[in-house]
């Protein structure tokens, strides 16, 4: 028999399967039904500080006192969250599973004031979403990154609950930072968070939604950066999370050396059915290969198995084009 078993942020999981933040996680109902249909664990939708205050803006009559604009925003503020924490305490009851709560903020303060509400709520785990495009001319290279750090660093003096960092693609070097939330004490990450999808309507001219949905192959670009990081920096948990449109990229990521991943679109697309079909595949697989335990296999195609080469860098691109013909 096989053992589907994983550990993902310190979190014991049934296995790698974990339902990532979306308005498939907004109800204990649905949770609930996830959890029956086999999920490892489930991410809350996400409690957005902008969100918040954008409502807020929105309510404000130009007629107000400054004193009753503020008013205004702390009640709208209060109320969001009192639903959230709700939501987390309903989840709790409904689900034998961990229930990781995801938080959207812009400013420091709100972070840390959310967090501890959140981890008294009983919350296992907090998931940190730190979004937002560098488009700034005068932006000082690596205030991006530093702000990560920072924001986690307050966060781990407050709370004790794992935090788990969900990164954007536009860094740099996700190495790097990788390692710096590492030592500042983030449980794990996922890579990556999706960005939201422009296009352009060319009959009205104007700026319209793209692909909701992540295809299949937005899973190289986490399957590139697990592969590499999940060898640098090995002593933290590793989540996919974009392109998981099938069963087989489950088992692609943790050869590469996720511990989980994060499934958003594939159950839209397939129901909670996608659920089982993952976690059957993924048991028949390791029978076919002689692996009794998730552990026998994560990493083994990481680049520290690759002869000193980096396969998921230039060598592979080498390789690719050289049986191309003119």
């Amino acid at each position: 028999m096989t053992d589907l078993k994983t550990t993902f942020a310190g979190l014991s999981l049934r296995n790698p399967i974990i339902i990532s933040s979306s308005g498939l996680t907004n109800s204990a109902g649905k949770n609930k039904r996830l959890a029956e249909a086999g999920a490892g664990a489930i991410v809350l939708k996400s409690l957005f500080e902008e969100q918040i205050m954008l409502e807020a803006d929105q309510l404000k009559d130009p007629a107000f006192y400054p004193e009753a604009s503020d008013y205004l925003e702390e009640y709208i503020r209060e109320h969001k969250l009192a639903e959230y924490l709700t939501l987390i305490k309903e989840s709790k009851k409904e689900c034998s599973i961990p229930i990781i709560a995801s938080i959207n903020c812009y400013s420091d303060s709100e972070w840390v004031d959310f967090a501890k509400q959140i981890q008294e709520a009983g919350a296992d785990a907090l998931e940190i979403n730190i979004l937002a495009l560098q488009s700034d001319v005068q932006y000082t290279y690596g205030s991006f990154e530093q702000r990560h750090i920072d924001i986690l660093r307050h966060i781990k003096q407050t709370v004790t609950i794992p935090v788990i960092m969900k990164l954007g693609d536009n860094l740099t070097n996700p190495v790097a930072l990788i390692d710096q939330l590492y030592a500042n004490g983030a449980a794990a990450v996922v890579l990556f968070n999706r960005f939201y999808q422009p296009d352009i309507n060319i009959e009205n001219m104007e700026q319209v939604s793209g692909e909701v949905f992540s295809p299949s192959a937005d899973l190289a670009t986490p399957l590139r950066w697990i592969g590499i990081a999940s060898s640098v920096v090995n002593k933290i948990d590793y989540a996919a999370s974009g392109g998981v449109a099938n069963p087989e990229a489950v088992v692609k990521v943790i050869l590469a050396g996720a511990s989980a991943v994060e499934v958003c679109s594939a159950i839209y697309q397939n129901t909670n059915a996608f659920i089982g079909e993952s976690t059957r595949f993924l048991s028949a697989w390791m029978e076919r290969k002689g692996f009794n335990n998730i552990a026998q296999f994560k990493g083994k195609l990481n680049i520290k198995d690759v002869q000193g080469i980096n396969t998921f860098e230039r060598t592979q691109f080498l390789k690719y084009f050289g049986k191309k013909e003119a």
